[in-house]
């Protein structure tokens, strides 16, 4: 890794060059700037009824995401506005201009930027340098932030990552300038635009692309740790996801950091710290994998089946003492359930892998039974219930 300088009119350019393994440079250009602000998880409530908890963001969302900025530690409170609507019309770079707040989330606003000089249409998300009372953030926050960064702009070059373009640095935060995709996250696409549910051949697409994404992340020694539907955009009028998000994401493969992301997404070994004597860190890889499960009966049923994989939850706790428990509140086919069972596996050990879950996905006939079938079934066979 190495830095380039260049400094001119009060400003400096600064080129990060990392070298993968096969020999090739990933260059990331950060614009360092006297002056300006921002946040990003579009949250919003979940309007279906199903026996089965529906999609909610805000379920166990913990403190573990926080986020925080790129360049050096600021050393004053923020000079412009700290209210979000009052950047709107703010020109970045005499170029970008802050037109429409997008979503918001703990660590600050995620903005439409639009060019002035091509119309080209961006998403900026800003990192907060202070907190909510005015002090710097800490150096672990800033530290995340960094981290956000650099893997995020290492797995861009993924055709479902979010492009990461560049990175707009200023006193009192810094705008990271995305791919914008007007049609807005999975969450929404599921939840109020519904594209997905009943559609197993799109289904079978997007969530294959989204296991290629995560494949080629891995392969670069990246795990997400937050894979959920607020963190993978829609474009194409549903026919392609972008993952987004980095701010959990690590480059360790085992991690003993716990409680990390929204809770419904997590794996059992992710929840529960491990006791005294034992190993206390699990493995990533497979932690990404149960959150894709996680995703993928989203995306075909539009719900989660548990709030947490605990044996405190009851769907959980049934689920792990009966393997076709997930039939009798998801309308699944006996082939998806079995991919299920093997996703969420309570041993990551034995929990499939991205290949064997890919071929298994493209292997599947179909995902869900349709109602008008479910209804033509005897009593005695399962069927959805509350």
């Amino acid at each position: 890794m190495s830095w380039s300088t260049v400094g001119a009119g009060g400003q400096k350019c600064s080129w990060l060059c990392y070298q993968l393994q096969d020999g090739s440079d990933i260059i990331i250009t950060i614009t360092f700037v006297k002056g300006i602000d921002d946040e990003d998880n579009m949250r919003r409530p979940a309007p279906f009824s199903y026996p089965s908890p529906p999609i909610s963001p805000h379920d166990g969302d913990t403190e573990g995401g926080i986020r925080a900025t790129f360049a050096t530690q600021p050393e004053q409170p923020p000079s412009l506005p700290a209210v979000a609507e009052k950047r709107l019309g703010i020109t970045l770079e005499g170029r970008l201009r802050l037109n429409q707040i997008l979503g918001t989330g703990a660590y600050g606003v995620v903005y439409l930027a639009v060019d002035t000089k091509t119309g080209d249409c961006y998403a900026a998300k800003c990192l907060e340098k202070f907190s909510a009372d005015g002090t710097p953030l800490g150096l672990r926050a800033i530290a995340r932030q960094r981290q956000e960064i650099r893997l995020h702009s290492l797995a861009s070059a993924h055709p479902n990552v979010a492009t990461l373009h560049e990175i707009l640095d200023y006193p009192d935060c810094a705008y990271v300038i995305l791919d914008y995709c007007p049609e807005g996250d999975l969450f929404r696409n599921i939840t109020e635009l519904r594209r997905y549910v009943g559609n197993d051949e799109l289904c079978k697409k997007v969530f294959v692309q989204l296991l290629d994404a995560v494949e080629y992340c891995h392969g670069l020694g990246i795990y997400h740790r937050d894979l959920k539907p607020e963190n993978i955009l829609v474009s194409d009028d549903g026919d392609t996801l972008k993952l987004a998000d980095f701010g959990l994401a690590t480059c360790d493969s085992e991690s003993n950091e716990y409680g990390c992301g929204s809770m419904t997404y997590m794996s059992p070994e992710c929840l529960v710290t491990c006791p005294s004597g034992c190993d206390p860190y699990y493995k990533c890889g497979p932690h990404d994998v149960w959150s894709l499960g996680i995703v993928l009966i989203n995306l075909t049923c539009g719900r989660n089946p548990w709030k947490e994989a605990l044996p405190k939850d009851r769907a959980y706790r049934k689920f792990t003492q009966r393997r076709g428990f997930l039939k009798t509140i998801l309308p699944l086919t006996d082939e998806f359930n079995d991919i299920l069972s093997d996703i969420f596996n309570p041993d990551p050990e034995l929990r499939i892998t991205i290949p064997k879950l890919r071929a298994r996905i493209m292997e599947c006939a179909r995902f869900t039974v349709p109602a008008a079938e479910i209804a033509s079934l005897p009593s005695s066979a399962p069927h959805t219930s509350s």
